[in-house]
Formats: structure tokens, C-alpha cells, sequence
């Protein structure tokens, strides 16, 4: 694909009518990325409905019977599934397809890509397909990605308390439907999650693996060494669902093989793309998923302080917004990148 200032895109997107698929819309339409044509793609029972892109209602068309032929660049966000089944025809027919879901990030010819931490690796794509990572791996690795070229990371320990929308537009009617009949004394039927989600925990994501690991806490591991091309890095995480609505929050302990300063930690995060410090040591001066990352781009980093165990070791709180940041901000931000290539 070549470049050009003034060269404008023909713009596929892939479940146009999701909570992600909706986002991308308005994100590509805030950062004027060069649209020459924008095409809303969903499923059949959703094609014939409209949907905004800045001022404009756009008619969704139907995945199934598009023709792919002259899109230049194709975001997915509808499932892993569709993925699996489509990308590989949009590829073929000459778009770059930025994929949301985990369909190919594991995939060793497949880029996986943080526009902030290695956007270098958007420009090797053999399949013609980039991989945007997992929402929580996106919003830690922003935040660790500064430190680990500073000094080297030798261990991470996460916890994830992760908004319900990471699970769909069915999962946040959940939360609301069971917290209005809570406080009406009703009685609830869960459904989207296998417990009550509304005034609860929930400490497992996606199904367990034989090591007892949930799926969603294994990418962190996984995306964490291909993201940052360091399999010797050591990942121990736990993904807990939380009643909150959007935006995701982590709790990270990084050991690293040399030692950095909380002062040192602070300036290099504050200089830091895509990350902005909300660390001040009073009440409310730190972030949270409502306050600070609900609707916006940063990923916000708090708490910096050291850890008491370990000698190299820093402690963060880490918060962004999984559906912008964590979806559909990078997917807009990696096909910026393709864009400007030369």
C-alpha cells in the first residue's frame, strides 16, 4: 500500500453495530482519519439498520454477502469466529485487516501491536492480518512497556478488576438489570455470568485451562511475551470481574533487573505516549475506571510506590477504558500506522 498525504482510504468495519464496532466509528470520525468511503458491516439480522459516522447515518451491510474487493483497510471487532471466517478473505483481496479478536494472536506470521510500544511490527504482516492484543495486556503493557526498555523486566504480578462490556452489550444490561431489581428487593437470574455480577466478584474470566489459569489470564502471559519479544519474562495473573460498568483496573507488581526510583518510575511514565500519571499521595489522587479512564484515551497510572519485597521492585495501579483504549482506539491507531507507511 503505498503513501500518500493527500491519498485517502476505502474503510471496512466489521461488526459495526457492537459496543466496540460503535466506538471505531466515532474515533475514526474525532482523529479524521482519511476515510474516502466508510462501509458498516454486521450480520444479516443487523444489515438495513443505520449507524453514525461523525454527522452521517451510514446503512449497514450484510458481512456475508460483501464483496471485499477494493477496501484498503478493514477493522474486526465481531468475534473470533467471524474472524476466523473472514479475514483471510478481505486479506486476499488486498485490505490490511486489523483484527480485534484472538482469532490470530498467537499466530507467529500474525503482528501483534501496541501503537505505543511496538509499532514497528505493524509493517510485517505476511497475511496481510495485525492482531490488536487483549484489553488488559493493551492497558499494562502502555504503562510497563517505559520501564522494561529503561531497566528490564524480570517478573509481573497482575491482578485485573475488568469492567463487564469486556464481555459484550449483554453482560452490562446484566449488571443493570440486577442492580435495579437488588435494590428493589426482586430476586435475580443470572445469565450472562454464571453467579450474581451486581455487588460481587467474579474471580474467573473465560474458561480454565489444565494449569488452572483462566484463558484470559494466560494472554496476559502470552501477549506479554510476544508484545515485548521476551519469553523469559515471567507472568503470574489473576483476572477478576468487577461490578463497574467500563473501564479496566489493574493492580501490577514488576520486578526489575535494575533498580528504578518512584521518582525515576514517575518522570519516565510522565513522558510516556499514551499514558498520563494521576499519583498524587492524598485522598482522590489517583485514578479510577469512572473518574479518569470512562470515555477517554490514556491509560492512567497511580499508586507508584515500591515494593516492600522485593529490592527492584514497583508497584502501580493501572486504569483505562477497555473499549476505547483496550479495542478500538488501538485498532484505529495501528491502521493510522498503516496509513502512513511509505
Amino acid at each position: 500500500m503505498s503513501s500518500s498525504q493527500n491519498r485517502r482510504f476505502r474503510v471496512a468495519v466489521v461488526g459495526a453495530t457492537g459496543a466496540v464496532g460503535e466506538t471505531m466509528l466515532s474515533i475514526l470520525a474525532e482523529r479524521d482519519f482519511p476515510v474516502s468511503e466508510l462501509v458498516p458491516l454486521a450480520s444479516e439480522r443487523s444489515a438495513g439498520t443505520t449507524v453514525k459516522f461523525g454527522d452521517d447515518d451510514i446503512v449497514v451491510q450484510d458481512l456475508a454477502t460483501f464483496d471485499p474487493a477494493g477496501i484498503d483497510i478493514a477493522l474486526f471487532s465481531a468475534g473470533g469466529d467471524t474472524s476466523k471466517a473472514y479475514a483471510p478473505k478481505f486479506a486476499a483481496a488486498g485490505a490490511v485487516v486489523i483484527d480485534n479478536s484472538s482469532a490470530f494472536r498467537y499466530d507467529d506470521d500474525v503482528p501483534l501491536v501496541i501503537s505505543e510500544v511496538n509499532p514497528e511490527a505493524a509493517r510485517q504482516r505476511p497475511r496481510g492480518i495485525i492482531a490488536n492484543p487483549n484489553c488488559s495486556t493493551m492497558q499494562m503493557l502502555v504503562a510497563l512497556a517505559p520501564l522494561h526498555r529503561k531497566a528490564g523486566i524480570v517478573r509481573i504480578n497482575v491482578s485485573t478488576y475488568q469492567s463487564v462490556s469486556g464481555a459484550g452489550r449483554s453482560a452490562m444490561e446484566e449488571l443493570g438489570r440486577q442492580t435495579g431489581d437488588l435494590l428493589n428487593f426482586r430476586s435475580i437470574d443470572p445469565q450472562k455470568f454464571p453467579v450474581q455480577i451486581a455487588f460481587n466478584l467474579i474471580p474467573q474470566i473465560d474458561a480454565f485451562l489444565e494449569n488452572g489459569f483462566t484463558k484470559e489470564e494466560m494472554k496476559l502471559v502470552w501477549e506479554t511475551h510476544k508484545i515485548l519479544g521476551d519469553d523469559s519474562i515471567l507472568v503470574n495473573p489473576t483476572a477478576v470481574r468487577v461490578p463497574v460498568f467500563y473501564g479496566h483496573s489493574e493492580s501490577v507488581a514488576v520486578e526489575l533487573r535494575e533498580r528504578i526510583t518512584v521518582d525515576e518510575a514517575r518522570a519516565i511514565l510522565a513522558t510516556a505516549p499514551g499514558v498520563e500519571v494521576v499519583d498524587e499521595r492524598v485522598s482522590g489522587g489517583w485514578p479510577t475506571p469512572v473518574t479518569h479512564a470512562s470515555g477517554r484515551d490514556p491509560v492512567f497510572v497511580g499508586r507508584i510506590r515500591e515494593d516492600l519485597s522485593h529490592p527492584n521492585g514497583l508497584n502501580l495501579w493501572i486504569v483505562a477504558d477497555n473499549i476505547r483504549k483496550g479495542a478500538a482506539l488501538n485498532a484505529v491507531q495501528v491502521a493510522e500506522l498503516v496509513a502512513a507507511e511509505g
